[in-house]
């Protein structure tokens, strides 16, 4: 009976602490904030890439969408 005490207590022990330490970590990442960095799309995501050809017109004149240009 003595060894099944002495397990169930380290067993809740670990748990213990191991709770403890994840909130602490959790709470030691939340305090200490970071800035962001801004996105670069570079060149090549800058450039328009729409173009309404012959089937964007067809699309939108047969799901009746309002005329364009």
């Amino acid at each position: 009976m003595q060894d099944k005490q002495q397990a169930a207590f380290s067993r809740r022990n670990f748990l213990r602490a191991f709770g403890g330490a994840s909130t602490t970590a959790v709470a030691a990442v939340a305090l200490n904030p970071t800035e962001a960095l801004a996105y670069d799309p570079g060149k090549e995501e800058d450039r328009a890439r729409y173009q309404e050809t012959d089937h964007i017109k067809a699309y939108y004149s047969v799901n009746r969408y309002p005329k364009h240009k």
